[in-house]
């Protein structure tokens, strides 16, 4: 095999997760294949569906000398959060200020962080982009993973790094297996223009059919995730323009006045799935391709940077102490530290989720007096907002405030 193809690692999946693995890799001097079946779909601007990143994710970025290009586009800081409940008179205020920091995390379109990526890889030397690209074959041989292209060309390194999305065709080949649970829900999105300014503040509104989220956009729109019943989906998408404006801001008790104009809209279902193993000899997933949860939180592609995060921590560790970076002991560590994280997550995000989604009488009332308690209590309040800051337990040092 000719040396121009060994690497150090090989990424599949260029995206968001995949990107900032490589990015992680590349600037500490591996050499790092990043293999893509398609080109960037890199739209800024129109794409109704935006991430709510988090502290934890925006230090990744800094550490990776990614966020002043993210920074330099419209991305918007929210400042507040504020959680309602329609079934009881429970509310929750989130305020950046009881913390004493300037926000609480970003709203960014997913095409700006894959743009900043992209050029940050472009100035690492060690970073190869095979893209488009999809793969033939995976094969281990001894102390090596071989990964044949379609076109013929083999790449080979001591592990394989899986970031390619929640359907993982490196998942599926290898055979691993997914637990997945259909939540009967679906989610809509859309960029939204509303009567009264967004404030700086995510909002949602609890609604027994699902969550209902006005996430603020730097141009004073906001966009929103609509959690619905499957049932309730098709007729929702196909209301007229004014309908659905009425049918929204009613949804949101008017919270921000009317629904004065809207953009296209997207629906995707919401299944919870988690690999039973995120790693084997050679090959560790992350991302979407390891877990995906439910949105209510925002919380998926924050997982999935801290996936990447601690995963280039556990094989830079390894490398520097002579060990086998791809060898089941070594991937097993990383494993072991996500895996617990993400499944605590998960879990927190089904309570919620049930719970809210009901109109059971006696759960409302317990509901309101829970949101109630907690916003009466700051000890709680603060800690529940460094969570949702992606502050608390166990960081990598990527994502470690320097």
């Amino acid at each position: 095999m000719a040396s121009m193809d060994q690497y150090d690692v090989i990424i599949i999946g260029s995206g968001i997760v995949g990107g900032t693995l490589a990015c992680a890799l590349g600037r500490s001097g591996l050499r790092v294949a990043l293999v893509e079946a398609r080109e960037p779909d890199i739209r800024i601007g129109t794409d109704p569906r935006v991430y709510a990143i988090t502290r934890a994710s925006e230090q990744i970025f800094r550490s990776l000398e990614v966020w002043d290009a993210i920074a330099a586009q419209p991305v918007c800081a929210f400042t507040d959060m504020e959680v309602w409940d329609a079934g009881s008179d429970g509310v929750l205020h989130f305020d950046c200020a009881e913390l004493a920091v300037p926000w609480l995390g970003h709203i960014i379109e997913p095409g700006i962080m894959l743009a900043a990526l992209q050029d940050r890889l472009q100035t690492l030397d060690g970073v190869d982009l095979y893209c488009p690209s999809l793969f033939a074959e995976i094969d281990c041989v001894a102390d090596r993973v071989v990964v044949t292209l379609e076109d013929g060309r083999s790449l080979s390194a001591p592990l394989l790094a899986a970031a390619d999305g929640a359907r993982s065709p490196v998942r599926e080949r290898l055979g691993i297996e997914v637990r997945r649970h259909d939540y009967h829900q679906t989610s809509l999105a859309a960029r939204v223009h509303t009567a009264l300014p967004h404030m700086n503040t995510a909002w949602q509104r609890f609604l027994p059919g699902g969550p209902l989220a006005f996430l603020p956009l730097a141009d004073g729109w906001s966009s929103i995730v609509w959690t619905l019943p499957e049932d309730d989906v098709e007729r929702i998408e196909s209301l007229d323009q004014d309908a659905f404006h009425a049918a929204l801001a009613n949804a949101f008790d008017h919270r921000l006045g009317d629904i004065v104009d809207s953009g296209p809209r997207k629906t995707w279902p919401l299944v919870r799935q988690h690999a039973v193993h995120y790693v084997q000899e050679r090959v560790a997933l992350l991302g979407d391709a390891a877990h995906a949860i439910h949105p209510l939180a925002g919380q998926g592609v924050n997982l999935g940077l801290l996936d990447a995060a601690v995963l280039a921590g556990v094989v830079l560790e390894a490398r520097a102490g002579n060990r086998d970076t791809g060898s089941l002991h070594t991937l097993r560590r990383y494993e072991r530290w996500r895996r617990s994280d993400n499944q605590l997550m998960m879990t927190a995000m089904d309570g919620i989720n049930r719970l809210f989604s009901n109109v059971n009488l006696p759960a409302g009332r317990l509901r309101g007096a829970g949101l109630s308690l907690v916003g009466l209590t700051a000890p709680v309040r603060h800690a529940l907002m460094r969570h949702a800051m992606g502050l608390a337990g166990d960081l990598p040092a990527l994502a470690r405030p320097q």
